[in-house]
Order: C-alpha cells, then structure tokens, then sequence
C-alpha cells in the first residue's frame, strides 16, 4: 500500500516522543527534521512539505503542549489534526444534478487508469441504485471503445458510442440519449495524451462549454508521483476541474501525489482505485482525509474494513449460519460460504493493516498467501454433497480422491477437515454453555458478529460476514 515507508518513518519519529516524559523544543524539532525527511522521501511536494512541517513546529512548540503531561501524544495530536487538512478535512462527494441526468466527464493523461476506473466508478453508482450510461468519446486511441465497452459490461452498464466521431457531438448526443431512456447518471470517458497539448484541452473545452456537467473529474496515477500533481495542476488552469480519482493507491508508490494535490490544485481527492479486478467493489473507495490520516500514523483504519465487509454481506446467510451453529448443524458448505465472503474482502494482508494497533513493519515479516482461501475452496468443491453434509464420511480413500481431484495433498484435506472439526467442537461447547455463537473464519478464530461505530454523526450496526 502506498505511504508504507512513510508510516513507518513517521512512527519511528513519534517512537522517540513518546518515551520521554518531558520535551524540549530540541526534541521536538528533531522529530520535525525526521518527518520532513520523510514526507520528502515519500515525493511530497518541497514547498508542501516545507509549509506542513512549519504549521506542525509552530503548534507543538506551544507551552499548552510542552507543559503537557502526555506531550508526545499532543504531538501525534497535532501531525494527525494537519495531516488531515492537508487532504482536505473532510470527503467530498461527486456533485449531483438537481434534474437527471448528472453529468460527470471524465479526464486525465495515457495511463492513469481514466477508462477502466471510470467504469468501476459507474459500477459504484450503480450498486447505490442510480443507472448510469457511459459515453465512448475517446475516438483516437486504438480499441479505447471495445475497452470501455468490456469494462462497463462487467456491471452490465450500457455504452453509448457512434465510433469515429465528433466526441463533442457524441457527449451531447449521450446526454439526450440517457434522458429518453431514464439514466440518471452520464459518465463522458474523454481522450487522453502521454503529455499536456492545446489540442487535447481545446477538445475538452468544447465538451465542457457544450454539455455544462456536473463534475469534471481528473484521474492521476498514484505511481507518477509530482508528475499527476502537476498534470492535475494544468488540467484545473486550462479546464476547471472539480477532484480527483487516484488510482493504484494499493501500488508500491510512495503517496507523496496524494498528500500534495489538495494543497496545490485546491482540489479534494474523491476516489482512490486499488486493485486489478474490475468487478471487485472492493477496488473503488470513497477518500476519507481522516482515515488516510489514521493509516499513515499507524492507527488502523477501522470504519474503511467495516465497510468492506458491509459491502460484501449477507445477512440472511449470516442468521442461518448462526442458527446452525447453535443447533450444531454447521457443515462444510457452509464453511465453504464463508471462505467465499472473505476472499470478497481482498487482500488479508491489506485488512491487518487497517487493524488499529498493527503497523505496517509488523507486517513487514507476515506473509499471508491469499491463494490458501483458494486451495481451501478448491478441496471442499472436490468433494460430493454428501461429503459435505457429512464430514464424518470422508475416510482415507476418500481423502486421496478429494486431493487427487483438486491437485493438493491428503496432509491438506487433513489440515482443513481438521479446522472444521475445531469451529465445530467450538461451536458446540458455546452451544451447551448458552454463550453467544459468533461467526468463524478459517483455523477456527472467533470473528465479530455486530459492532457499533459511529458513522456520518450516528450510531450505525455493521456486521462483518466472518
């Protein structure tokens, strides 16, 4: 995940504050030296870097913080509190028309992921009950059309398209179609360069003065680093535009774009992209300042994987499985149900670092093979449905059928066939003692059920699917 190495510096530095009782203002620019070290190593813009670390100083140097019983903490306080600001405080969500349909154009240079997130960002509108129509005004580029075509058809998204057209006649045109037809959301996926040129922008012009939309969303490559800043910057001076979509912020890039743009184009980042599989709702998110805030510091990001979990829930599975376990009935199918719910959630790996408590080098050594979910599903689809009903029928021919079938070992069909028994035996002995049955994952961890947050100002109930 993006801002790794920079977590992991800026926990170094608070390290230090935190084992002394007391701090001198030495102490605390010591820190500050350490941070800004880091932000730039982390390719922050210098001048956004060097404007943070100031605010930061000029606060913690403060006699309320010097004096303070707990300084260090005031310290964490103060980074945490301008780290977000520094992101825009608060998300910002896409502008609505107050008569469908909202017009959102989509733009950005080569590369940055503009069509492909562009329809997972229809297919997030989508799963919030709008009906969204994508518009092919990229008439340059070679199969741009058939690509987006592809990508829209995973969520089953029309695609208006006139091939080798007029893109400013082709967007208009869109609109009126989706109005005669009841789409209540456009996306204009429109052309892109290698670099910045007149041409492009005037072409964006047109569109824009011509069809008025909503929002003109910019997509900037979290791997470029300054460069989508700078890019963001020319687009907002010669278009106008209203946020930003940053994608592959589950790269190995090192975040600085993301801590920059707000403070350079004074536009709010309003989507980050993740992952490779279109079809995974998982891969789109709404940015949240204070959440990225909490990542960075260390400090988990709790409300991002309820979310994710919430997204992916079933509740009706979730009440049968939690009756079964009470009436001892829970059998491998059902197992096999939630090992399915899990690998919706994406990357193990990625929901411990969102753990409040569990720093990213923590996990530095931790190497989950998410292919085991996989295995694991592939030994319990190798067996028949009596099997499955019945674990208690699989002896050691069956085991060497079941393995040979999936193309894993015996030792591994022991190995799961004994985690079941475990959650089974578990759930048993909760059953006699009238506990409350949680739900189970794999190796037979207890998963929380319900949990109470606080979320847009009030008490919501989340369950997680594990």
């Amino acid at each position: 995940m993006a801002f790794e190495s920079l977590s992991e510096r800026i926990t170094s530095a608070f390290k230090n504050l935190r084992s002394k009782g007391r701090l001198t203002e030495r102490d605390i620019r010591d820190a500050m030296r350490e941070i800004r070290m880091a932000l730039l190593e982390a390719d922050v813009n210098y001048k956004v870097a060097r404007d943070f670390i100031k605010t930061v100083s000029d606060k913690a140097i403060g006699a309320n913080v010097l004096e303070s019983l707990t300084p260090g903490q005031q310290v964490i306080k103060i980074v945490n509190d301008e780290l977000v600001a520094l992101m825009g405080g608060t998300n910002e969500k896409i502008a609505m028309a107050s008569r469908p349909p909202t017009v959102v154009m989509l733009v950005g240079l080569q590369g940055a992921g503009k069509t492909t997130n562009g329809a997972k960002l229809a297919g997030y509108f989508k799963r919030q009950g709008k009906r969204p129509l994508m518009a092919a005004c990229d008439v340059y580029r070679p199969a741009a059309i058939q690509q987006l075509k592809i990508a829209a058809g995973t969520f089953d998204i029309p695609v208006y398209e006139e091939g080798q057209g007029d893109p400013v006649k082709i967007a208009q045109n869109a609109i009126e179609h989706a109005r005669r037809h009841g789409n209540d959301i456009v996306f204009i996926d429109t052309a892109g360069r290698l670099h910045v040129d007149e041409a492009l922008m005037d072409e964006l012009c047109r569109i824009r003065d011509t069809v008025h939309p909503n929002e003109i969303l910019f997509f900037a490559n979290a791997m470029t680093g300054q460069d989508a800043v700078t890019a963001a910057g020319e687009f907002n001076d010669k278009i106008g535009i209203n946020g930003v979509y940053m994608t592959q912020m589950d790269s190995d890039a090192r975040g600085g774009a993301a801590l920059s743009i707000r403070a350079v184009t004074g536009k709010p980042i309003k989507f980050i992209g993740t992952g490779e599989k279109i079809a995974d709702p998982n891969s789109i998110e709404l940015f949240h300042p204070e959440r990225m805030a909490s990542r960075i510091l260390g400090m988990g990001d709790m409300l991002t994987l309820i979310e994710k979990a919430q997204a992916d829930f079933d509740e009706k599975k979730a009440e049968e499985l939690e009756r079964k376990l009470r009436e001892s009935r829970m059998d491998l199918n059902d197992y096999l149900d939630q090992l399915r719910q899990m690998k919706k959630m994406g990357s193990v790996q990625d929901m411990l670092g969102m753990i409040p408590g569990i720093k990213a080098s923590q996990l530095k050594d931790v190497k989950v093979d998410d292919r085991q979910f996989i295995r694991m599903e592939a030994i319990i689809t190798s067996m028949t449905p009596q099997e499955r009903e019945n674990p208690e029928l699989i002896n050691m021919s069956r085991k060497k059928r079941i393995a040979a079938g999936c193309g894993q070992k015996v030792e591994d069909v022991n190995r799961l066939l004994k985690q079941f028994d475990m959650i089974r035996q578990m759930s048993k002995t909760l059953a006699k003692s009238g506990g409350k049955m949680p739900n189970f994952g794999p190796g037979g961890i207890p998963k929380m059920k319900r949990m109470k947050t606080r979320r847009d100002g009030g008490n919501g109930k989340f369950k997680l699917p594990f």
